[in-house]
């Protein structure tokens, strides 16, 4: 006997969450999955764009290699993961007019000179400083256990870099929860990682980090070779494109999904998982549950734009064989910051050539994303001549605008989603997934899709 599952949303949260329901067993039948998406191509915004020898990435350009459900999604898909170059190690952070190597070391730490000798003075107080339990703004426990400087010039451009959001308004519980729990368990930082180091030691394992870890990496022909085999592995049967789902109703068994697209249809599921943005999801819920709509409405997205240049290399006269760097908000610029994608991925510009992509807006800055193109292109090359120098028009442009960009996580995320949990189970056989509420990363976006198919699966 199977069960049919309707899942809305095509983005990476629902094509894994379709890929590990395809590949399960479930006692006494099989788990026929349907994925709804309204655009016309699946993917959301991981898209791969192929022109004139470049590849810039639409959205997210990575994956760390240290989660092992994206790693099983890959080759299960039969692709084998790219790892980024050691030169992409090289990282940099925009402090007083020039650019700071960040140090990949305590050794090299004392060394650099991201911090003044007064800031890492105080960070070498951390372990005096009390535990606090409750959860905080990230800025006010980056500057509680590291120091105003420290958080100014490390923890900040890193808040942006990752979510493009504001440390003074986001949870550090929701955001980073790994260093959050350290401080709980431990009583601080630095004395976590001490303990947690001897443990693995004494584990026989690897170094460990507050940090995600990992390496980063993408495939060949970037992260929309992932979609497209996964398009494939479920076959165009499980897919409907260019479908919006407009709402669900309940059903005596199971759930019947409406479907706005050229012709107004509906489907009928055992189950229905809604893996699309939040902004989406509360729209399919606002007749069905209108408490449960508002409560994930309220989820907001600022607006980032990233901009993708291509430049012959001789115009190029500040090496670019890094990562890139990031920008901390004191320094008054209109960037986030800056990858070097050529120098990060092979063959992602065209011989004798960089690309390098700048991100733009965010929450402190969303307006700055929705600028014209042109005029857009002239802030960044303005901020580009004045940061690094770089003076000559750039051989290729590609702008990609994202309104709603990131979904933030605030202060209160984690009662919101103590609320939604318990609003969701009050209607058995659906199911809310997504980057809006355990993780925005991909990494995370598979790992809760896996969770969630197991559970589905399990169910009588």
């Amino acid at each position: 006997m199977s069960v049919k599952v309707a899942i809305v949303g095509g983005g990476i949260s629902g094509l894994s969450l379709a890929w590990f329901l395809m590949s399960g067993s479930r006692p006494g039948g099989h788990v026929e999955p349907v994925v709804i998406e309204a655009e016309d191509r699946p993917g959301g915004k991981i898209r791969t764009e192929k022109a004139e020898g470049y590849l810039p990435e639409w959205g997210a350009n990575g994956f760390l290699d240290n989660r092992p459900r994206t790693i099983q999604f890959a080759e299960g898909l039969g692709l084998t993961p790219l790892r980024s170059s050691d030169a992409s190690r090289k990282r940099f952070i925009y402090i007083k007019g020039g650019l700071k190597l960040l140090p990949e070391s305590p050794k090299a730490f004392l060394a650099s000179n991201v911090l003044s000798p007064l800031g890492k003075l105080r960070i070498a107080l951390e372990p005096f400083i009390s535990a606090k339990m409750e959860d905080e703004t990230l800025a006010d426990f980056a500057t509680r256990r590291l120091g105003r400087e420290a958080f100014e010039n490390l923890i900040d451009p890193m808040a942006s870099g990752v979510f493009a959001g504001d440390p003074a308004n986001m949870s550090v519980e929701s955001c980073f929860p790994k260093i959050k729990k350290i401080e709980r368990d431990y009583g601080g930082l630095i004395k976590g990682m001490i303990r947690l180091g001897r443990e693995a030691k004494k584990a026989g394992k690897g170094p460990v980090g507050a940090g995600p870890g990992g390496t980063l990496s993408s495939f060949p022909g970037g992260l929309e070779q992932l979609i497209t085999a996964a398009r494939t592995a479920l076959g165009e049967e499980r897919i409907k494109l260019g479908c919006r789902v407009t709402g669900i109703e309940k059903l005596q068994t199971g759930y019947r999904v409406h479907i706005a697209g050229k012709q107004k249809s509906s489907l009928e599921a055992d189950f229905v998982a809604l893996a699309c943005p939040a902004y989406e999801a509360s729209t399919v819920l606002k007749d069905f549950d209108p408490g449960l709509s508002k409560l994930i409405g309220e989820i907001r997205y600022p607006a980032v734009s990233v901009i993708s240049l291509g430049f012959k290399k001789e115009k190029v006269f500040f090496d670019a064989c890094a990562f890139g760097f990031l920008v901390p908000f004191k320094e008054g610029r209109r960037i986030l910051g800056t990858l070097y994608d050529s120098s990060i991925f092979p063959e992602r510009a065209p011989e004798g050539h960089v690309l390098l992509r700048v991100m733009a807006g965010g929450a402190r800055a969303s307006e700055l994303a929705m600028l014209p193109d042109e005029k857009l292109l002239s802030v960044v090359m303005e901020e580009l001549g004045g940061m690094l120098g770089l003076k000559a028009d750039p051989d290729f442009v590609r702008i990609f605008r994202h309104e709603k960009a990131i979904p933030q996580y605030l202060m209160g995320h984690a009662e919101r989603l103590e609320k939604m949990d318990k609003m969701v189970a009050a209607h058995p056989g659906l199911f809310i997934t997504g980057n809006a509420f355990r993780g925005i990363s991909m990494n995370d976006c598979i790992d809760n899709s896996f969770k969630l198919s197991q559970n589905i699966i399990g169910r009588p």
